[in-house]
């Protein structure tokens, strides 16, 4: 007998309605500034570490202030969004302090080998973090959980013999954000130990597209898109060698590491630079249904960053930034040879995910024995679609958006791979 599954109808997302725990988010913590420059934000996170120690100069303070310009710009977040977003940023530059002063103390860490990569690229939205959370039942990887991807480097002040407060710090804050928005789980889980994307070793290097999740940045997207970002992704190299060694140092051997974000599909060509002997895993996906449920899921959360929340104005920013990421990748796909890369079409992915690891395990040159094929089936049946509700998207009503000329607009990238149009 099969369970049935619940239906999520989100049907006041222009107008919604507000619990006191939303309220007080929007609001934010007292004390708490909601404007900030660099400066401030390099000196918060030095004051939190007793470091001063940024390590080279990657164009990263330059980064920080075209954020924090655009940040400034966005004025429909309220105050508890923008605080949220600049902890974030104090956050990130601690990790990176923390990074320099490790390397400075261990510098062995710059020789060790990040050997034959996997990365997973594709659309948000299309399959990558059920890809990547299901292959990483396989042990002879290295992948990265949410909560160290938060926080890749301890703090120097954990007293002996006391467990590592990180995960505890990530599942709180999770659920708290659960807390508030319930429906969330329906689509996108976040769980402190789950295996997360690899772009937030890049926020360290300010040169990554979080930032976009959590506001409006016309002025930073411009800016990004038009800068190359190869130092940053030679900067998420830098964090994988660290993250590394502390295995190293835990009595794990050096494995593969299996890496997964959206933003790979605009920097291929980076990737390749960075990674030569690399495998990519490119998943695509039909964009009219990626900005469905994508622009529901951000216009559901936007509750507690916007006032007004604006969900027409949400699904035009998310249209034109898809557009301009597909169109990226469109232009980069040629980096990659088929002897290290494959294009993975949902639909056929969705049709027959067992025969299409085994295609992106030959393509890596790994085998796939009984023992791990066991362990990947396992994952599949512990974590079926829709365990949490499915949830119904209204792109047309909701967010105004005309499909027809959409599908026209995202021609030039039906017309490069042949993805299946939904709905």
């Amino acid at each position: 007998m099969h369970a049935t599954t619940t239906t999520i109808h989100i049907d006041d997302m222009a107008n919604p309605e507000l619990t006191p725990g939303l309220i007080a988010a929007r609001e934010g913590q007292a004390g708490c500034a909601d404007r900030m420059s660099a400066e401030d934000v390099l000196a918060q996170a030095m004051t939190a570490t007793g470091l001063s120690d940024f390590g080279p100069e990657t164009g990263f303070r330059e980064r920080l202030a075209i954020i924090l310009r655009s940040l400034d710009e966005d004025s429909g977040l309220t105050r508890g969004g923008r605080i949220t977003i600049l902890d974030n940023m104090v956050r990130v530059m601690i990790n990176r302090l923390r990074i320099e002063d490790l390397v400075k103390r261990y510098p062995e860490i710059l020789s060790i080998p990040i050997d034959r990569p996997v990365f997973i690229a594709g659309l948000p939205r299309s399959g990558t973090t059920h890809l990547v959370n299901w292959l990483a039942r396989d042990e002879r990887f290295h992948s990265l959980t949410l909560w160290e991807s938060e926080e890749p480097v301890p703090s120097a002040d954990i007293p002996a013999g006391q467990p590592d407060p990180r995960p505890a710090r990530s599942a709180a804050r999770w659920q708290a954000f659960g807390a508030l928005l319930p429906h969330m789980a329906a689509m996108h889980e976040m769980a402190a130990t789950d295996i997360h994307e690899d772009n937030e070793l890049m926020f360290m290097d300010l040169n990554c597209y979080n930032w976009e999740f959590q506001a409006r940045l016309p002025r930073w997207i411009d800016y990004y898109l038009g800068h190359d970002r190869t130092v940053s992704y030679a900067y998420e190299k830098k964090v994988l060698q660290v993250l590394t060694w502390q295995r190293l140092r835990a009595g794990q051997p050096n494995r593969r590491w299996l890496l997964k974000s959206p933003q790979h599909m605009e920097n291929l060509t980076a990737i390749k630079t960075v990674f030569p002997d690399a495998t990519m895993v490119i998943t695509h996906r039909d964009p009219v249904a990626v900005l469905r449920s994508l622009t529901t899921m951000l216009g559901y959360s936007d509750r507690i960053r916007r006032q007004p929340t604006d969900p027409a104005g949400l699904a035009r920013h998310w249209i034109d930034r898809i557009e301009r990421l597909l169109r990226e990748c469109v232009a980069q796909r040629d980096a990659w040879g088929a002897q290290n890369s494959i294009d993975v079409l949902f639909h056929e992915y969705m049709d027959d995910q067992e025969g299409m690891a085994r295609r992106i395990y030959a393509l890596a040159g790994l085998d796939l024995p009984p023992h791990v094929e066991a362990k990947l089936l396992g994952y599949l049946a512990e974590n079926p679609r829709h365990a949490h509700g499915k949830v119904i998207y209204d792109l047309e009503g909701t967010f105004g958006v005309d499909v027809p000329a959409l599908r026209r607009q995202f021609a030039f990238y039906y017309d490069h791979f042949p993805v299946k149009q939904e709905g």
